[in-house]
C-alpha cells in the first residue's frame, strides 16, 4: 500500500472527485490550486485533494474511494497520512460535508468534531439538489481536526 503525491494530469481521476463532489465545476474550483494524493494498493483505491486556507488551516477539498472498496480502511489510512505528513506546519485539518449519517461518522472516527455550519451551501452553490443516503443536503458542516497536541 502505498500513497503517492499526484503530479500531471489530475482530470485523469475525475471519475473519482465526482464521487466525492458531483459537479465537475465545482471540482474546478480546486483541482488546480491544491495538493493531490492517491492510494494505491492493487490499483487506485482512494483520492484526496487538500489545500491551504491560511492560518494553519489545511483542508480536505475531496476525498473519495473506490466504491467497491469503501469500508476497507483506505479513506482513513489516507487521513492518517495527510494528517501525519501536515502536522507541522499546520495545526488544523478541516473538511466541510454535507449533514449526513454517511460521512458525519467517517469523519468523526477520524477524530474529527464539528466546528461550525455554513448555510445554504448546497442550495446556493450547486445547479441541483445534492441527496445522500436520501437526504437532501443544504447546510456544509466543518469537521475539524488538531493535528498538533496542546
Amino acid at each position: 500500500m502505498k500513497v503517492k503525491k499526484v503530479t500531471g494530469d489530475r482530470r485523469r481521476y475525475l471519475p473519482l472527485l465526482l464521487l466525492a463532489d458531483e459537479q465537475e465545476d465545482m471540482i474546478d474550483r480546486y483541482i488546480g490550486k491544491g495538493t493531490m494524493y492517491i492510494l494505491e494498493h492493487e490499483g487506485v483505491k482512494c483520492e484526496c485533494i487538500v489545500t491551504d486556507e491560511g492560518g494553519g488551516i489545511l483542508e480536505i477539498k475531496n476525498i473519495a474511494t473506490v466504491p467497491e472498496h469503501r469500508g476497507k480502511g483506505y479513506g482513513r489510512i489516507m487521513i492518517e497520512y495527510i494528517a501525519a505528513k501536515y502536522k507541522g506546519p499546520y495545526s488544523v485539518l478541516q473538511a466541510g460535508t454535507g449533514d449526513s449519517p454517511q460521512t458525519i461518522p467517517f469523519y468523526e472516527k477520524c477524530g474529527f468534531v464539528r466546528s461550525h455550519v455554513i448555510k445554504n451551501f448546497f442550495t446556493e452553490n450547486y445547479d441541483h439538489p445534492i441527496y445522500e443516503c436520501g437526504i437532501k443536503l443544504q447546510d456544509m458542516v466543518i469537521m475539524q481536526r488538531k493535528l498538533n497536541k496542546e
